[in-house]
């Protein structure tokens, strides 16, 4: 009686075809959509997926502007930056983020969301977000994100 060993192949960065997606985040709620775009950052929409390799698709996000918040979200959620400096904290309200820089409110919600390593820097670059319509990569061939 022989027995066969079977092995799982990993893929690593090189072998696995990375796509560009666009996603519309207007009227879509902060946080389902950001865990949605996380995934499809990481690549574990595939069936290829390794944890331990970059096998994610590049995500342009356009109309961050109009992202939605449930309850009084818009009013008590602050979000912290650290100038450096002694007595550099520095808190903003999501509603005058909002206002002023749309978009980090929702690259600051997904990238809370992919690993805190070195992986995870080379995953978030593939992140493109964009406050209204308009974006720079027309040239990429975007395939539309449905969730």
């Amino acid at each position: 009686m022989s027995i066969t060993q079977r092995t799982t192949h990993f893929f690593n960065s090189e072998e696995v075809e990375k796509k560009w997606y666009l996603v519309d985040a207007s009227g879509e709620t902060l946080g389902r959509i950001a865990s949605k775009i996380a995934s499809v950052l990481r690549g574990k929409h595939k069936p290829v997926f390794t944890r331990n390799a970059d096998c994610g698709d590049f995500v342009v996000v356009v109309n961050a502007e109009k992202v939605k918040f449930t309850g009084k979200r818009l009013d008590q959620k602050e979000y912290f930056h650290y100038t450096g400096y002694p007595g550099g904290d520095r808190f903003e309200k999501a509603r005058d983020l909002l206002k002023t820089h749309p978009e980090r409110i929702l690259e600051s919600a997904i990238r809370g969301m992919i690993p805190k390593t070195k992986l995870g820097k080379k995953i978030g670059m593939k992140l493109k977000v964009y406050a209204g319509n308009e974006h720079p990569h027309q040239a990429q061939k975007l395939q539309p994100l449905k969730f």
